[in-house]
């Protein structure tokens, strides 16, 4: 397995699909131009609406969006796997996914993943959000290979759920994905930790592209995209809430190396719990 280049875009999706195809298009060629061979773009590249009935008229099939046609060109053209971090598609039961994609150096679609865990919370700022209420969930998880190396996907809230990473780790996956629009209020508060946690648990690189910023919609983003390796260091980071690209060398060695050193995916038991009330213990003071 070879050394290559990864880069997470950062980006601040708008209510038109149209013109975040555009910005995507623009800062994808820049990180191929800074010679990352694998491109990730962040969870709703497509658009960022949080209206219902604005939504419902801007989403489309897999076949129609511009994103997802736009990407596929763009994999082709500059020889690229590119990671479509995720973008609300119309499924056929006339329900939404929130979905990602992997498309091929040729263009071919390699995988998708439709987003598990649906960002359904009430922040004490006043935000609340019910991504259940627009969204079928997913059901499966994913890994794959590009460049020699294993890649696990997720999106966004999906971090907080290491049990996903841990079953992707499992599988092999040297690489896990984290494309997000996560809150300012939350991203300040867990953004890096939880980030830095996945890859120390599971001795893997994770690369989390972001949306970053004040959005057309109203809702406020975090930024900082990151590439963590498997030790937990922060290797990229784009240290802002601006749109840019970070790249990063990605060695797949480091993640067998990380987990010689400390093997705790080998090394885990099954446990039973046992979650009986709390009992006065004989000769206990009252």
């Amino acid at each position: 397995m070879g050394i290559f280049k990864a880069a997470a875009v950062q980006m601040r999706s708008g209510t038109s699909p149209e013109r975040n195809a555009a910005d995507m298009e623009r800062l994808v060629r820049e990180a191929a131009h800074q010679g990352a061979t694998y491109v990730q773009t962040p969870e709703m590249t497509g658009a960022l609406i949080r209206d219902k009935q604005a939504g419902a008229a801007a989403f489309t099939t897999e076949d129609k969006d511009v994103v997802v046609s736009t990407a596929r060109k763009l994999a082709e053209e500059l020889g690229i796997y590119l990671h479509v971090g995720s973008t609300a598609i119309l499924r056929a039961d006339g329900k939404l996914a929130n979905r990602a994609f992997l498309f091929a150096p040729d263009g071919a679609t390699i995988a998708n993943y439709d987003k598990i865990h649906m960002f359904d919370v009430d922040l004490d700022n006043g935000e609340s959000w019910r991504e259940s209420a627009s969204y079928e969930p997913g059901t499966e998880a994913v890994v794959t290979d590009i460049n020699g190396a294993r890649l696990g996907f997720a999106v966004c809230y999906d971090l907080r759920f290491p049990q996903l990473f841990r079953a992707e780790a499992l599988a092999g996956a040297q690489l896990l994905s984290v494309p997000a629009a996560f809150t300012r209020q939350t991203g300040e508060a867990h953004w890096h930790v939880l980030l830095r946690a996945r890859a120390i648990e599971n001795g893997a690189y994770v690369i989390a592209a972001a949306q970053g910023g004040l959005h057309e919609d109203g809702r406020e983003t975090y930024g900082h995209s990151l590439i963590v390796d498997p030790w937990g260091r922060i290797i990229a980071e784009a240290a802002h809430d601006a749109p840019g690209v970070i790249v990063a060398e990605i060695d797949p060695a480091q993640s067998a190396a990380a987990r010689r050193k400390v093997p705790n995916l080998r090394n885990a038991r099954d446990f039973a719990i046992n979650a009986s009330e709390a009992r006065r213990l004989r000769g206990a003071a009252s």
